[in-house]
């Protein structure tokens, strides 16, 4: 089981990193993160790559008046997204042809969305930002989707100041990344062991637990999917 979810967090962050780059290349606009690692790249002269990486550790920093512990997914999260942004954009060509900028889109945020359900799913640690949200969200008693749109809100206009694409791709990003992950963190989640049940409450206990199972998941699948960025 552990190998499975190394595997599938792996490919998750990989898919996540080359999903980046795509909507980098397609010029249209990109997530709030990101428009903060564009801007802060044009600024510093680095590769996106670095510049995810740096801001991932840094972010980690504020997880300790939060009281938040990575996990090996974060600490995954926080390196190889970055590695792979910058391997997609050494294979991906800019595209100048407005259908092929919209289809790169489209493309990288349905990629984006199977990542995100990939890493999530795989129950190792959130992303830096993911954790800074959710760990806000638990310190001070508000709302997630409130902590989610003031950071982003923040991160989104210092990087447009800076210099980072803001534009379609951006409000599609807000709009699509939220109920994609819904939909498809079901289906990558790995489940929890359970004990084997005595004989003859078998059936009766794997109905409760799959019920269990999906309720679990409705409830956390919005939050998690509040990761617009690497997860980050």
């Amino acid at each position: 089981m552990l190998t499975r979810r190394l595997l599938q967090l792996l490919i998750g962050l990989a898919l996540y990193g080359i999903s980046l780059a795509m909507v980098i290349r397609a010029s249209l606009g990109t997530a709030p993160w990101d428009v903060l690692h564009q801007g802060l790249a044009a600024r510093t002269g680095l590769s996106l790559g670095t510049v995810v990486v740096v801001v991932s550790f840094l972010v980690l920093l504020l997880w300790i008046p939060l009281r938040q512990w990575p996990g090996v997914g974060t600490l995954c999260n926080a390196v190889l997204v970055g590695v792979f942004a910058d391997v997609g954009l050494a294979l991906i060509p800019q595209f100048s042809h407005l259908g092929g900028q919209i289809g790169l889109l489209v493309g990288a945020v349905l990629l984006n969305g199977v990542a995100s359900a990939c890493y999530i799913g795989a129950r190792l640690g959130p992303g830096a930002r993911d954790g800074l949200m959710t760990g806000l969200a638990r310190r001070t008693g508000w709302p997630v989707r409130v902590c989610r749109t003031g950071i982003e809100v923040v991160v989104l206009g210092a990087g447009w100041l800076l210099g980072g694409s803001v534009g379609v791709g951006t409000v599609l990003y807000a709009l699509a990344i939220g109920p994609l992950v819904q939909l498809l963190l079901p289906r990558f989640t790995v489940p929890e062991a359970r004990p084997v049940p005595a004989c003859g409450t078998e059936a009766a206990g794997t109905e409760a637990a799959g019920a269990e199972t999906e309720a679990a998941v409705a409830r956390t699948a919005v939050p998690a999917a509040a990761a617009s960025g690497p997860a980050d």
